[in-house]
């Protein structure tokens, strides 16, 4: 077979994550199914709209098309390995010039031609399309991941912005009965008009954040329900509390990478798609052998067409070899040759921009969780600051435009704290697509049924 046999291209990998220094790693539950990453948020209704990816999203619908369009290219390209056999039957009413004799011909022909691979030019071509059908396998895994990815964190946002909603309806519920508070201690001349204003200023104001919020919330539950591959308006999320668990995740040495990711995967096996390309391009060079054979009968008669004395046959292999094309065949190599090296620095940038998203997703991990613990300490201060406020209020020591402001300073506290959790459950998200999802590498090697991926 002429051309360069295939050979993986290197690609620098650092010996350990920069930003794994402190990371928890933890081993994935045993009784949860492998690759089902979703599973480790304990959130059971984010469980049943994932699992629906695979039947309804119509991204997903349209690789698995591309992939059994990339198997069946396979089929066709081994195919050519094979002989091609064709049959004919044919009846032809002539007239012969200038005799003016006229006579029907019979005929009845079986004709093959075959075409032996003596320089791989086949065996390249099924490499490549091989290849290819695997680059597509990996394309159908990555576009699954990046369906689920997107549903999760999308779920995520929404989960949050009913927390925030929740806080904002409780604190509402707290404003209010400040108000009653204000407006008794008006009645009997303790506190100024100045102060029912203040507190129904603030009770209004959290009353339209809460409703603000739906505009977002609608926005991500039609995002759901497109990812789901149904209508908007057949679709909708009832709000729920926060029952979301924020997981420990395993982390793998940097070199696994190269093999869990899909898209990394993908670009690998396109390198070597156009490998077996430039030995397709090579074969050209070379002369082609083809095998054709017919047999058959032919008749005037149809009494006697198929008897022996009709019977006729031809076989004879012919060698053929281009001479002269203006450098088409160069040409032709040199591209494949061109195409081969743009998909190496194409795999190799896959690589590295993987290193770096799995880099920013533990930066953020741990930056957030540090923020979270700070921001939990600020909450509990806050809690505080408005427990004391409040009852010098009562005791007459300040005055009520104090407690706004320490209310505010509560409220802004607490949705910060919901905010920064949501944060962390998206980077935890963006860290599981960075990997590859769940914690099994991709196979190199294309499913032979269904679907494809892992």
């Amino acid at each position: 077979m002429v051309g360069p046999d295939y050979q993986r291209p290197n690609v620098e990998v650092p010996a350990a994550y920069k930003e794994d220094a402190g990371w928890r790693p933890a081993q994935p539950r045993d009784g949860e199914p492998r690759g089902s990453w979703w599973t480790i948020y304990g959130d059971r209704e984010l469980d049943a709209l994932v699992e629906q990816i695979d039947t309804s999203n119509q991204n997903l619908r349209l690789a698995e098309a591309q992939y059994r369009e990339a198997r069946a290219i396979v089929r066709e390209a081994r195919a050519s390995f094979f002989p091609t056999v064709s049959g004919s039957v044919s009846v032809t009413r002539s007239r012969a010039p200038g005799s003016g004799i006229e006579a029907t011909t019979h005929l009845l022909s079986l004709d093959a031609a075959w075409e032996p691979d003596l320089w791989g030019r086949i065996g390249r071509s099924v490499e490549a399309s091989e290849a290819s059908a695997q680059a597509s396998a990996a394309d159908l895994a990555a576009a699954r991941l990046s369906a689920q990815a997107e549903l999760a964190s999308d779920y995520f946002q929404l989960r949050v912005l009913d927390a925030e909603r929740q806080l904002l309806a409780d604190t509402a519920a707290a404003y209010q009965k400040s108000l009653e508070l204000t407006q008794n201690r008006y009645a009997v001349g303790v506190a100024g008009k100045v102060d029912v204003a203040l507190a129904q200023a603030q009770l209004k104001s959290t009353q339209a954040q809460a409703i603000d919020l739906g505009v977002q919330r609608a926005a991500l539950e039609h995002a759901i329900a497109v990812l789901l591959g149904k209508a908007p308006a057949e679709f909708s999320i009832a709000p729920a509390s926060m029952g979301i668990e924020m997981p420990s995740l395993p982390v793998g040495v940097p070199a696994e990478l190269l093999e869990r990711r899909p898209d990394i995967a993908a670009a690998e096996r396109r390198v070597a798609a156009a490998n077996a390309q430039i030995g397709v391009a090579e074969s050209a060079f070379y002369p082609a052998l083809t095998i054709p054979a017919s047999a058959g009968f032919q008749s005037t008669s149809l009494a006697g067409w198929l008897s022996a004395p009709n019977q006729f046959w031809a076989v004879g292999p012919a060698l053929a070899q281009t001479l002269f094309d203006a450098g088409l065949r160069r040409a032709l190599s040199d591209q494949a040759i061109a195409a081969y090296d743009a998909n190496v620095a194409a795999y190799r940038q896959t690589a590295l921009a993987a290193f770096q998203s799995v880099e920013d997703s533990l930066a953020a991990l741990r930056i957030l969780e540090q923020e979270a613990k700070v921001q939990d300490e600020a909450v509990q201060a806050a809690r505080e600051s408005l427990r004391l406020t409040t009852n010098q209020y009562k005791a007459g020591t300040v005055d009520y435009l104090g407690v706004v402001v320490v209310q505010a300073a509560q409220l802004s506290n607490e949705r910060s704290s919901v905010t920064i959790y949501g944060q962390r459950l998206l980077a935890s998200v963006a860290l599981i697509k960075a990997l590859g999802g769940g914690w099994q590498g991709l196979p190199t090697q294309a499913p032979s049924t269904g679907a494809g991926g892992s």
